[in-house]
């Protein structure tokens, strides 16, 4: 018989059945386990520390000093309820890159910092947080800064550099924010906040629902950054102080997988009946649902806020082409540019780059993406030298 009459006769014969042993990612009930288990500060920064200014305790993380001299200060805001743990990755890609340090800080009313007059989240007293917290920590000898912000502290850069809160600034940088959509997005915000879970059962579970929900889709920057961004009930402290978990709470239930055409074995199926008769026991009480346990709720409620939304994007697009720094805008999509940014664009005031197929938290999302669009643009403007393995793929301005 020839190779071909085998290869016809093959393709009439019925398709042969599965061996319920080795389930396929094809069949029922079969998933592939993602680890949601949190991630320690420490695999991405150098240090922690609590820096202390008139205004209250602000938590800071750092990365390793550079050894070169001048290099600059990657100063680095979060968004509205996220906390300075979502830079983790990206600080940690960028320092391969490039000769720089860098330092996030938990704003006021997030993470671990506790401040007099928490609630106070205008611009105005943000923006000066910034400079209390580089001046506490550098007093007159504050190295070359970069200022970067992604969404809500996107806008913070804005205004402290308008407001000149750091002379040795020399660079800014804004993530995801551009004045006429998120002005046009408050709208909705009520409602958005509204669909979110206000309690987690466990840490492991607030980093499933910050995955499956979209707002961060980098399992690696969730585990690290969602426990930032929760405090446990009872104790009212950050989640990140409960690490590392305890081994039995880190373990996850070991999936069974079984195929819909399998057959219990006989001796599984009698072994009641084998035993005999038994005495009836009194029935027992079930355990408390799962599904019922709050043990971990937000750090912040950002829906009391709102107040402060408006200022924080009113007239935005103005004050960053007023900045006389070299400005860098980077978006999730060229369609968020609004007229004021596009005009600023074509005349070359600052320099813009897209990136697709990430969503909002663009640097947790696609971190050694913006590591290299950043390290582009340094290197460009001649703020920072490359390490020595530093080969990246250079991202030119596009859009």
């Amino acid at each position: 018989m020839s190779n071909l009459q085998r290869v016809m006769m093959k393709s009439r014969l019925p398709p042969m059945c599965p061996n319920p042993r080795f389930p396929k990612p094809s069949d029922r009930g079969f998933r592939r386990q993602t680890d949601y288990n949190p991630l320690m500060w420490d695999a991405f920064f150098a240090e922690k520390r609590d820096v202390v200014t008139k205004q209250g305790k602000f938590r800071v993380y750092l990365s390793a000093p550079t050894e070169q001299t001048g290099a600059p200060l990657l100063v680095l805001l979060h968004g509205g309820g996220f906390s300075a743990l979502s830079w983790a990755h990206f600080s940690s890609e960028v320092t391969k890159l490039i000769h720089c340090q860098c330092l996030a800080f938990d704003i006021r009313g997030h993470g671990d910092t506790y401040t007099e007059e928490e609630d106070d989240l205008s611009a105005e007293r943000l923006a000066t947080d910034v400079g209390d917290v580089i001046q506490a920590m550098y007093g007159e000898s504050v190295p070359p800064v970069i200022l970067m912000g992604h969404s809500m502290g996107g806008a913070i850069c804005v205004h402290a550099a308008n407001m000149f809160v750091l002379p040795s600034l020399i660079g800014v940088v804004v993530i995801d924010v551009v004045e006429g959509t998120a002005l046009e997005a408050l709208a909705s915000m009520q409602s958005f906040l509204r669909s979110r879970p206000n309690t987690f059962k466990s840490i492991q579970h607030a980093i499933e629902w910050c995955v499956r929900s979209g707002q961060v889709r980098n399992v690696e920057s969730a585990r690290v950054s969602m426990p930032g961004q929760i405090v446990n009930i009872e104790t009212k402290q950050l989640a990140t102080n409960e690490l590392p978990l305890k081994a039995e709470s880190s373990s996850e239930e070991k999936l069974e997988f079984k195929h819909p055409n399998a057959i219990a074995e006989d001796a599984e199926a009698g072994s009641d009946s084998a035993t005999g008769p038994a005495d009836p026991e009194p029935p027992v009480s079930p355990p408390p649902s799962a599904g019922n346990v709050r043990k971990y709720a937000w750090r912040i409620d950002l829906s009391k806020s709102e107040k402060y939304w408006e200022g924080w994007f009113s007239g935005l697009s103005q004050k960053f082409l007023d900045i006389h720094v070299p400005k860098l805008l980077l978006l999730a999509g060229i369609d968020n540019l609004d007229r004021a940014l596009t005009v600023g664009q074509m005349q070359g005031k600052f320099q813009l780059q897209v990136l697709a197929r990430c969503g909002h938290a663009v640097h947790e999302d696609r971190p050694h993406e913006v590591a290299e669009v950043l390290a582009t643009y340094l290197i460009r403007n001649r703020f920072a030298q490359p390490t020595a393995d530093g080969q990246f793929l250079k991202h030119m301005p596009a859009c």
